[in-house]
């Protein structure tokens, strides 16, 4: 079957999930298939739902009511997975997406996979391994936002402590309108494992021991369904084969379309 002709259940988990980059979670569900099911659960009567109420109109998102009857219990888990085994059953989708860093929806993701459909997972880097593993793919919320900017104030410099206390209230008044606000963009970039490349690489060479990358990239998720190469600072798998010294990227070119190919380098 074709993947792009998938039909997605995107279920979110909304006492876990994140308001603000729900448009980014759809584009990248997007890349996978049509988000035909989108549905969100969580206990609206309380203020942390609050966040959502503006946008789930926006982005056709169907909020399911969920009343949390005992302190420290989450119904909205349960909610969710009993509505997730419905939908499976039923088999109105060919996939699911889970939106949630909660490793009680790793059963969840298994019991999907069992039944042969594709799931995939969205959610923090701190989500557990266990409920990555148990995903097609795993796409971290950190790699779908552009990196936080934080405002530093900087003052000039002045000529000695003595003038300091001598400088005037005007003049100290100009001193802080001429202050310097620095942009520093605060980026954690994780080392590359090389190995999980060379592995992917090799399960994918042809007799000429060249690989297309999206071939490799298809086993680079087999391996590990959190693999992403803007986790490593980098767009596209192309970019980050690029990088490495060992690889060189040949361009070929099939029916006016470019396939780019991989191999290493001799």
């Amino acid at each position: 079957m074709n993947e792009n002709k998938f039909n997605i259940a995107v279920l979110i988990d909304g006492d876990n999930a994140q308001a603000k980059i729900i448009k980014e979670i759809l584009e990248e569900v997007s890349k996978y298939g049509k988000a035909t099911i989108r549905r969100i659960y969580g206990d609206w009567t309380t203020p942390q739902m609050n966040s959502w109420k503006d946008i789930i109109n926006q982005h056709s998102i169907n909020p399911i009511q969920k009343f949390s009857y005992t302190t420290g219990k989450n119904s909205t888990d349960s909610a969710m997975i009993i509505d997730a085994m419905d939908i499976l059953h039923s088999r109105s989708v060919e996939g699911f997406c889970l939106v949630s860093s909660d490793s009680d929806y790793t059963g969840l993701a298994k019991r999907i996979r069992e039944e042969g459909l594709f799931v995939m997972g969205i959610g923090r880097m701190t989500t557990p391994v266990a409920f990555v593993q148990s995903c097609e793919i795993f796409t971290f919320c950190e790699n779908l936002v552009v990196p936080e900017v934080e405002s530093k104030v900087v003052e000039k410099p002045t000529k000695d402590a003595t003038a300091k206390k001598e400088t005037s209230k005007p003049e100290i008044k100009k001193a802080k309108e001429e202050k310097v606000a620095v942009e520093e963009v605060k980026v954690v970039v994780p080392k590359l494992d090389v190995s999980i490349i060379d592995k992917a690489f090799e399960i994918s060479t042809n007799e000429e021991e060249e690989a297309y990358i999206a071939t490799v990239g298809s086993s680079l998720r087999k391996i590990d369904p959190s693999f992403d190469p803007r986790t490593y600072g980098f767009k596209n798998l192309t970019q980050l084969f690029e990088s490495i010294d060992k690889y060189v990227i040949v361009k070929n070119e099939v029916n006016g379309l470019f396939h780019s190919l991989v191999k290493l380098k001799r």
